[in-house]
């Protein structure tokens, strides 16, 4: 094998399908967020992944740095489990509760991660680098770890595109005949699925979970069976071109993928907040 085909097939290859993967994974999810919290602004984040995670990646920086990506995972997934078990009141997950339990969740696990890389300062350079997001460790066997479970969750969330739709209805659905409750755990599951390996295997990236469902609603309307593959896929190539920005910019130095989706993000955020002010996005 030449230098160059090692170069395309052992780096550049997996690094374009990872960031793929990772964009499709947070679209997908945030697409999902916003349908189960009846809210615009949400993103994939939203249950408190980020934070759990990055305790988990922080931990695992110190003491295990062979299994970053696994404790991000298992931290991410953990949290969805405490903010679940906080939201629960009488065997009903209030959504309004929900969202509490995870802001809460979210800053309390942040904190805690700031002090665990305080303390430990030598972890500080990889610690800012994984919560800023980067590609750079793709390999093609996380790659097929990656894949099989992002199957799994993308598929959970088309199985319930009609329950989607009806989520948007609030307590209405109800009378429709839609268990909330059930579909309400299914779709958390699927999110906290997408998001956790999404971040395990990426690090903390914004913003194109939140944009991505909101082009694409533009684009080919609410209805969740044809937004969901279609924020899915703008996602994926919004974050391979983020990923391509990020590397160009300063090169040969690279820029954290999550700096230049903030960068882009915060502005179509600011352009959402002054929408919803307006009464021009549900509320």
């Amino acid at each position: 094998m030449g230098s160059n085909a090692y170069i395309i097939l052992k780096i550049r290859l997996p690094r374009v399908l990872l960031a793929y993967i990772v964009g499709f994974s947070l679209a997908s999810a945030g697409t999902a967020s916003q349908a189960l919290f009846k809210n615009p602004l949400a993103d994939p984040y939203i249950l408190g992944i980020s934070g759990g995670a990055s305790v988990g990646a922080a931990l695992a920086m110190v003491y295990a740095p062979k299994y970053v990506g696994l404790a991000a995972l298992v931290g991410a997934l953990l949290a969805v489990y405490i903010v679940y078990g906080l939201a629960k009141v009488d065997g009903h997950v209030p959504v309004d509760v929900l969202l509490l339990a995870g802001i809460a969740l979210g800053f309390f696990s942040h904190a805690l991660t700031s002090y665990i890389l305080y303390v430990n300062r030598e972890e500080i350079h990889a610690g800012i680098l994984w919560l800023m997001g980067t590609f750079s460790l793709a390999d093609w066997g996380k790659l097929a770890v990656m894949i099989g479970a992002v199957l799994v969750g993308f598929s959970l969330l088309m199985f319930s595109w009609r329950e989607l739709n009806l989520l948007l209805l609030g307590e209405e659905s109800v009378a429709l005949g839609l268990d909330v409750n059930l579909y309400r755990k299914l779709v958390i599951a699927a999110i906290s699925l997408l998001t956790g390996v999404a971040v395990a295997n990426s690090g903390i990236i914004g913003f194109v979970g939140l944009v991505s469902p909101h082009v694409m609603r533009l684009i080919v309307g609410p209805n969740h069976r044809r937004l969901l593959p279609a924020a899915a896929l703008f996602g994926g190539v919004l974050m391979v071109l983020s990923d391509l920005i990020s590397r160009v910019v300063i090169a040969p130095a690279e820029v954290p993928v999550g700096i230049i989706t903030a960068l882009f993000g915060a502005p179509f955020f600011t352009y959402l907040l002054v929408r919803r002010k307006r009464g021009e996005l549900y509320a």
